[in-house]
């Protein structure tokens, strides 16, 4: 091996449980990157050589792939993409690599114990498994210096040991686009310096729904979980968590030298063009469904109040909903998610309701509608500091009903 080569990082079947792909995909990747692998002995990723240190043949550049329909791939996915058009080494470094199989891995994601990895992959695969979903994926050659290059590539490798490779994963603050980000800052001698495009003001929850606007049940769920810190407007910087964001910021950022200034981005191409058809938007929503509820609680709580008797079996529906519902909430509040840490929606979404169905079953007098009622008053309130997912309010209202029923006409009645 000549000196100063770097020889291509071994890609392990085990490594490719990626974000950004499908399960039956997955395999036909390993096979095809081991396969290659293999009959090419293992070409390096890059050769430095005095050759690439005059014509600096070496290209690094910022890979934005826009979302699909799939569930996981709705905010889109960022990569790195190093690429020697001498020897014509072209790999894609990316950070959105996780192994789903490990134990209790839904578990460890609630609680934000989610570890990701850095992969690697010949561009050309990267490149297919986007044409078939249909992504565009726009590619931004950065305008930096030779041995700014070599640090970017250097600091890849040193990511890539296994013993660092592995990265504790957050979808707003620590991600595949903020580490690609992170990575590139670092290594620029210079400093980056972004413009600001607007003044809207804007919060995490904000940008998201953005992404999810046509995916109304998956909005639903996202809000579900976050708490009001998810409200707090965000900086500019903060912003980058999503890729089309970064990449928007990329094209407009200088990069300054004692003084003196660059666009950070050299070229800008689509090496993709999107052939993905807009979602159809449903009409049933998650507000609909509340509607829904708060009309047969109404009509369910009119008719005992001519009876005078509540209904036993729909108070228990209610309370096992919500009930289980806040098992996921409450343990949110102990996950390692910053947004999720401080989520109102616990006042109407709670397991305690689950302790309370035999007494309601057996009938027996209780204070559980009493403290339940003032906790509903307390969300409705607390509705002024946290954005509540679609249609909470209205099953909040229901939920109002069902307890005023209780506490003030069947106690009367009784």
């Amino acid at each position: 091996m000549k000196k100063n080569e770097i020889i291509a990082p071994k890609v392990e079947k085990r490594e490719y449980f990626c974000i950004v792909k499908q399960l039956k995909s997955v395999f036909r990747i390993i096979i095809s990157t081991i396969f290659l692998m293999a009959v090419s002995g293992f070409t390096p990723v890059y050769s430095q050589t005095s050759t690439t240190r005059t014509n600096d043949s070496i290209e690094i550049s910022l890979l934005t792939c826009s979302p699909h329909d799939a569930i996981y791939s709705l905010y889109g996915h960022t990569a790195i993409r190093y690429k020697d058009l001498t020897t014509g080494g072209d790999w894609v470094f990316n950070y959105g690599v996780f192994n789903f199989r490990k134990p209790f891995f839904v578990l460890r994601f609630v609680f934000g114990k989610t570890d990701y990895e850095l992969g690697v992959v010949p561009f050309h695969i990267f490149q297919k498994e986007y044409e078939r979903f249909g992504c565009q994926v726009n590619e931004q050659v950065l305008n930096i210096t030779h041995e700014e290059k070599m640090k970017i590539i250097n600091a890849l490798e040193e990511n890539y040991r296994p013993e660092n490779k592995v990265y504790r994963y957050n979808f707003f603050y620590n991600n595949c686009t903020t580490q690609a980000r992170d990575i590139i800052a670092k290594s620029i001698t210079g400093d980056i310096v972004y413009k600001k495009i607007n003044n809207e003001k804007k919060s995490f929850r904000d940008e998201i729904h953005d992404y999810t606007e046509n995916y109304p049940w998956a909005s639903f769920g996202n809000d579900l979980c976050l708490g009001f810190k998810a409200d707090k407007t965000m900086t500019l910087v903060e912003s980058q968590f999503l890729p089309e964001n970064l990449m928007r910021d990329f094209d407009n950022a200088q990069i300054v030298y004692d003084g003196k200034t660059k666009p950070l981005v050299k070229s800008n191409q689509i090496i993709l063009k999107s052939n993905t058809n807009e979602a159809s938007v449903t009409i049933f929503r998650p507000i609909l469904c509340a509607y829904i509820f708060l009309i047969i609680t109404f009509v369910i709580s009119f008719k005992e109040y001519r009876r005078r008797k509540t209904s036993i079996v729909f108070d228990v529906f209610t309370m096992l909903i919500t009930g289980m519902a806040g098992i996921v909430v409450l343990a949110l509040l102990f996950s390692e998610h910053p947004t999720t840490s401080t989520n109102l929606q616990i006042l109407i979404l709670n397991p305690i309701s689950l302790l309370f169905i035999p007494t309601v079953i057996k009938k027996k007098k209780n204070s559980y509608w009493h403290i339940y009622e003032a906790a509903i008053v307390l969300f409705l309130i607390g509705s002024v500091f946290q954005d509540y997912a679609e249609g909470m309010t209205i099953v909040a209202l229901s939920l109002l009903i069902r307890s005023w029923m209780h506490t003030r006409i069947m106690t009367k009645s009784a």
